[in-house]
């Protein structure tokens, strides 16, 4: 059993991995690489000066990866249902368990749907750490907001997700904080 499933490998949704991973919780990531981000360039994303998507997602994809997330490349989740200790998670190939999960699909609304979260209009009802009406289920990116679709947007819902699950976890308010002497 996992303690985090991410569905969707964009930038929300590596986001909530690699702080989830980084952190100590098992992590899983089902990636179907249909993202947007192979269309884009970011020139407006902070602390990038210019970087096509493809790259982007090669570097985010291995963070996760050094972080020690099972990442599942290629791996479609066909369903997500609620149970008494978390989640059940389907994919095209086997089934996962997992304590939280944050739905990352972009405009694809439809794992949401099937797990009975509340909607607001065409998107996803979430608080402001991206939990939906169903507890510990998190959404995040486009699937939270009508046409604000940015990387940079994305990627902060995911890490307010991942927070909100360390919070949960850790049973007191968590800060992802590194100095630099974490970084020698």
């Amino acid at each position: 059993m996992y303690d985090v499933i991410v569905v969707g490998g964009g930038a929300a949704g590596l986001s909530a991995a690699l702080f989830t991973a980084k952190n100590g919780l098992d992590t899983a990531v089902f990636d179907t690489d249909d993202t947007w981000l192979h269309k884009a360039h970011l020139f407006n994303y902070l602390g990038i000066e210019s970087m096509d998507g493809d790259e982007f997602l090669e570097t985010g994809r291995g963070q996760v990866d050094g972080f020690g997330a099972d990442r599942h490349q290629g791996e479609e989740v066909t369903d997500v249902a609620a149970t008494d200790d978390g989640f059940h998670v389907t994919t095209e190939d086997d089934q996962y368990e997992a304590t939280y999960v944050v739905l990352a699909t972009g405009t694809d609304r439809s794992l949401a749907e099937g797990l009975d979260c509340a909607f607001d209009g065409d998107v996803v009802d979430v608080d402001v750490t991206m939990e939906t009406s169903v507890a510990d289920a998190y959404a995040t990116g486009a699937m939270v907001r009508e046409e604000e679709w940015q990387a940079v947007i994305s990627a902060g819902d995911g890490a307010a997700a991942a927070l909100n699950v360390l919070t949960k976890e850790k049973g007191e308010h968590f800060h992802d904080f590194d100095t630099p002497a974490d970084a020698e």
